[in-house]
């Protein structure tokens, strides 16, 4: 507490010196003018009128600022920020303008970043909403087709019925990719870490898009030939389902006739980078920021030309952060993309 009132012990000290020095004066006026001057009781009306004046100046001041202050404090709300509640009201000046400084600052950021908010939800709300109507309106509309009259149309029903079903299969998938963001962003989904050979489990991806890639005679391929195990430790499942994400968009988003190359590379000692490579349409600079929110789409047309929830990368992000590690991207329009990520190397 001294050290916050150094400036008004300071102040308090000079102007009580100021005012016994004019009181004592002003008393060898009036004694020299009654001829009876007295050096000792000069001195004792010194210190005495000193440490009087001392003592009513600093409580006085301290007291009108503190007052002052405090009333500042109550107006601006600074008692309820949690980085000032902790502290006591301070008196002096370059202190309380520092703290109101910075909690000026801290608001702007906070109003800035409620806004940034604010148009994010706005935008995820109106991605939810068309991820969702799309397919229901799609099997509503194939079902009141079938309640009108062409349930008993044995040439429609079927085909209707499994176009319908595709539909509610569709819901499913976001649904579930919804809550597994959920899941993941609030840590109640449980990894099961495990030690296993990242390169088999890169090889089995492999084999379950084979068929996918071939239609587009796209080449599923390692850059070199990876002939000694690549031991990892992670969620397994949980892994495999980032490969397939990253895998399947390079097939979706790939040129015809091109190739999507899997590499892994020793990145520090204890540590190894998958990189998911592909000669497609590429990615402009403008879209690598957000590349990896909920439903956030490249293309702005609405056509959704490819497939998917719009949730696969935000997931593949959620799952690499969920293990302490990282996820990167490098693109560039009309030469193709490269997703990479780390993993722990067992040691």
């Amino acid at each position: 507490m001294q050290n916050k009132l150094k400036k008004t012990y300071k102040f308090a000290l000079k102007t009580s010196l100021y005012i016994t020095i004019y009181l004592t004066l002003l008393s060898s006026v009036f004694l020299y003018i009654l001829h009876s001057i007295d050096v000792v009781y000069l001195l004792s009306f010194a210190i005495f009128t000193y440490i009087i004046s001392f003592i009513v100046i600093q409580y006085r001041v301290e007291r009108f600022i503190y007052r002052r202050v405090k009333k500042i404090y109550d107006d601006l709300t600074l008692l309820e920020s949690a980085s000032l509640r902790k502290q006591p009201i301070t008196t002096d000046m370059a202190t309380l303008t520092q703290e109101i400084d910075k909690y000026a600052k801290d608001k702007k950021l906070e109003i800035e970043t409620l806004i940034v908010r604010e148009e994010y939800r706005k935008e995820f709300l109106g991605n939810v909403s068309h991820e969702l109507k799309t397919p229901l309106f799609t099997v509503q509309g194939y079902l009141e087709t079938l309640l009108d009259g062409a349930l008993h149309d044995e040439k429609v029903n079927e085909k209707y019925l499994i176009r319908a079903n595709k539909g509610l299969e569709r819901l499913i998938y976001i649904v579930q990719d919804l809550d597994m963001i959920t899941k993941l962003e609030v840590g109640d989904l449980q990894l099961n870490i495990m030690e296993f050979d990242i390169v088999e489990l890169i090889e089995s991806v492999f084999d379950l898009l084979e068929m996918k890639a071939a239609k587009k005679k796209i080449s599923l391929i390692f850059d070199i030939d990876y002939n000694e195990p690549i031991m990892v430790t992670a969620d397994k499942e949980r892994i495999q389902q980032v490969l397939s994400n990253l895998i399947v968009n390079s097939i979706k988003y790939g040129e015809d006739k091109g190739t999507t190359e899997v590499s892994i590379e020793n990145l520090i000692k204890n540590k190894v980078i998958v990189r998911v490579t592909d000669n497609g349409e590429g990615i402009s600079k403008a879209n690598l920021p957000r590349l990896f929110e909920r439903f956030y789409r490249v293309d702005k047309s609405g056509s959704r030309k490819v497939g998917g929830s719009g949730l696969g990368l935000s997931i593949v992000k959620h799952i690499i952060e969920a293990h302490d590690e990282k996820i990167y991207v490098e693109s560039e329009l009309g030469v193709g993309s490269e997703f990479s990520f780390t993993l722990e190397k067992t040691k």
